[in-house]
Order: structure tokens, then C-alpha cells, then sequence
């Protein structure tokens, strides 16, 4: 065990893990940026994976699709990048309202050292200005489930435009569902901020300008890299918690209030409509958590503000938060927040933490879809990670969604016992 954050002690583990790859990310990156299309450079699997998990027919036309590697390219006898742009020529051909194409690295392209920066920016100047073509891997040897946004938003940096000298403006970074954008853009109008941008935007064509003027705030706390290119080029972060919960949605949007010197009787005059709502709504959801055990395994990097959330304004127990990788910089607000004897653990030795956790017999569990099914034939709830990603959870008004997600099991297994 290493020190932590806040003087704590954090149990570090280095095996086994479970986990999505990266690729998994486009499920809700390509539902946001309306004329983007993500291409897989991968295999058979990646195109099933994402095609599972997105839950998508056939015969729809969503913005994602795979090109296949297949064996004649894993042996060398096709030209790998001749079968790229005859496969992305016959996709912007097809589907001419594509203006953003992002090639995503897959394993498969990782291990024939496909480079696909180099065949980005060649496929850029083939078809500019009308597509940009830009790249980033979604590989599960290089990234981690939520991974795969950061790295897409990462790569988005760089086209941003220069924001013009002196001019201050905020700038929330992370995909987040239209109607929470919608409801925080009225917030911030509450508050007297008006020059609000969103990363990613809706529309490529509206990517926002920045510059030293710029204060970024984190909407999502998987977003290292992203975060680290925005600071270098000029930006500086807000910290804070990050909007989960009443809480964690005020002291966020606080963070902004306080950069922009707000008095604090706007900020509570703004917010007081939106905040009783929903602590109304999450009081009755207390009522069935309150007292109940819990234990987080390590999957999408948000274990740390949900669990910030189930102790504080859910009244749950936490046996153990797993987190796939410790931002101690970015997760220090969250962190001061969490009671003293929590138990935390960064990265993941798959076997030792499930002797824990049954150890420990939780009345919940936090935890991938790999490990969700063996856990409930064992007896245990479980609550699958992947919906708190895939459900939009953060500000005032879908707190009361987030918290019924992990009551949800819980009435389900009385009912079921009955």
C-alpha cells in the first residue's frame, strides 16, 4: 500500500483485470457529434462488440462502422492503407453528410503497426475542406473503456481555433447528453455567464475557440489526457467535484461562480429552484439505501464521485471503491469528501478483490458486465457500470435518475424473493 491523496492510504494491484477496451466509447461519442463518423480499423470483434453494445439493427444507419483487417492484411499480401481509403472513399461517397471522420485504433491495427495518424493526415488532404480526418486508438492494449473518449476528445485539441486575446469564457469538457447541455446552459445564463462552450459540440463546424482566457471545468473525471492538452494550450482547469448528486452538481457549478465572481446570493437565488427539486426527488431513494453495504469495483473511473454521492446523500456504506486508474489532482475535491476510513484501490488484481468483496458480503456491487452475471449466481445484486455511462446522470435534474439506478437491483431481488 502507497500513500494517497488527502494523507490516505490507497491498496495499488497489478494483475488480472476486467474490463472493456476503449472502442466502447463511440456507443455515446457518436450520438453527440452529429456529423461525425467513427471508423474501426479492426477486426470481426471490434465491429460485434460495438454493435452489441450499442444495440444497434442491421439495417440502421448509425455513424459508426469497421473496417475489417482481415487475414490477407494480418499476412502482409494487401496493402493495409490502399484498402483504407478505398474503404473511406466509398463511406464519404455514401454518407456525404459526414463532415468529422475519425479513424479509432483497434488491437488488430495496433499489432500491424497500421499508422494511422500518417493515413489521417493523408486521407485530410484528399478531402478538405469538406471532411476533416483525424485519429486516435481505442485499442484495449493502449486504453480502458471510457478511455476511448478522452482520447477522441484529446485529439480534438489540436484543431481548436486560437480565442482571441483577453477574451474569458468557460468551457465544459466531456460528452454529456443534449438535454443536460440544455438545462446547464440555463444555469450558467442564471448565473450571468454567457460565453459557455461544450467539448465535444454537437457540430464539428462549431468547435469552440481557447486560449489563455479560457477556464475549462472536467463535466467527466476519465479525461486525463484531454485535460493536459487543453493546459498546454493556455487554459486553466476549475477545480471541483464533478456533478453527481445535489452536491456534487453545486459545488461544480460553484467552482464556476466563484472564477467568474458571482455573489453568492445570485448562486443560491440561481440554483434553489433546481437543487430543492432534486433533493426532493433523491430523499425517497434514501429511504430504501440508507444503511445499505456497497462495494465498487474498478470499470468506468467514476467509482470515486459516485461513491461520494451513495455515502453522502444516499446514506450507503462503502466497503471498497476500485478505480481503474487515481487522477490524485483531479480527484483531490472528491477525495476530501469521502469518509476517512474508505477503503480505496487503484487498478485491479481481478481474483483478490472478488475474494474481498465476498468476504465482505455487500448488499450491492458495482461492477462490469463481466463480472455482474458469476456474481448474481452466487446470490449477490449487482448494478452494471455500463449504464451510469450510458444513462445521462449528471446535474440537478437527473440526480434522482442516478440514484434509482442503484435501487433498482435492490427492488428487484425483493421482488424476486417473494
Amino acid at each position: 500500500m502507497v500513500p494517497g491523496c488527502d494523507t490516505r492510504e490507497v491498496l495499488r494491484e497489478r494483475g488480472q483485470r476486467e474490463v472493456f477496451c476503449g472502442l466502447t466509447g463511440i456507443i455515446w461519442l457518436h450520438r453527440k457529434i452529429q456529423d461525425a463518423f467513427f471508423l474501426v480499423v479492426g477486426s470481426r470483434t471490434c465491429a460485434h462488440l460495438i454493435q452489441s453494445a450499442a444495440g444497434v439493427m442491421i439495417f440502421a444507419e448509425p455513424r459508426f462502422g469497421t473496417a475489417i483487417i482481415d487475414e490477407r492484411d494480418l499476412a502482409g499480401l494487401a496493402d493495409a492503407n490502399d484498402e483504407l481509403d478505398r474503404v473511406v472513399t466509398r463511406l464519404l461517397e455514401r454518407r456525404p453528410e459526414i463532415r468529422l471522420l475519425f479513424l479509432v485504433g483497434s488491437c488488430p491495427s495496433e499489432v500491424i503497426k497500421l499508422d494511422l495518424s500518417r493515413a489521417a493526415q493523408r486521407l485530410s488532404r484528399t478531402f478538405s475542406p469538406k471532411v476533416r480526418v483525424l485519429n486516435y486508438s481505442g485499442s484495449g492494449i493502449e486504453t480502458t473503456f471510457t478511455q476511448g473518449e478522452d482520447a477522441c476528445l484529446a485529439s480534438l485539441v489540436p484543431e481548436l481555433p486560437q480565442a482571441d486575446a483577453g477574451k474569458n469564457a468557460l468551457l465544459v469538457v466531456g460528452v454529456l447528453a443534449d438535454v443536460v447541455e440544455d438545462q446547464l446552459r440555463r444555469l450558467f445564463s442564471a448565473l450571468g455567464i454567457g460565453s459557455v462552450d461544450f467539448l465535444p459540440p454537437r457540430q464539428s463546424a462549431h468547435l469552440p475557440a481557447i486560449g489563455p482566457g479560457t477556464h475549462f471545468l472536467l463535466a467527466q473525471p476519465y479525461l486525463a489526457d484531454t485535460a493536459r492538452a487543453l493546459e498546454e494550450r493556455g487554459a486553466k482547469r476549475l477545480a471541483a467535484p464533478f456533478p453527481l448528486g445535489v452536491e456534487g452538481t453545486t459545488l461544480w457549478l460553484k467552482a464556476v461562480a466563484d472564477a467568474w465572481s458571482v455573489p453568492p446570493g445570485r448562486f443560491l437565488e440561481a440554483t434553489k429552484a433546481a437543487r430543492e427539486r432534486a433533493a426532493r426527488a433523491i430523499a425517497v431513494y434514501r429511504q430504501q439505501l440508507a444503511g445499505k453495504r456497497v462495494f465498487l469495483f474498478p470499470d468506468s473511473q467514476l467509482e470515486i464521485p459516485l461513491a461520494r454521492f451513495l455515502s453522502r446523500e444516499l446514506g450507503m456504506e462503502l466497503l471498497e471503491v476500485g478505480t481503474p486508474f487515481l487522477h490524485r489532482t483531479h480527484m483531490a475535491p472528491e477525495l476530501a469528501l469521502l469518509p476517512r476510513d474508505t477503503r480505496l484501490s487503484e487498478g485491479q488484481d481481478v481474483e483478490k478483490q472478488l475474494d474481498r468483496c465476498r468476504a465482505q458480503a455487500p448488499d450491492l456491487i458495482v461492477c462490469g458486465l463481466g463480472l455482474a452475471n458469476p456474481l448474481e449466481a452466487s446470490g449477490f445484486t449487482t448494478k452494471w457500470s455500463i449504464e451510469l455511462v450510458f444513462t445521462p446522470v449528471q446535474a440537478y435534474e437527473q440526480a434522482a435518475d442516478l440514484a434509482e439506478l442503484f435501487a433498482r437491483p435492490l427492488v428487484r431481488r425483493m421482488r424476486l424473493a417473494v
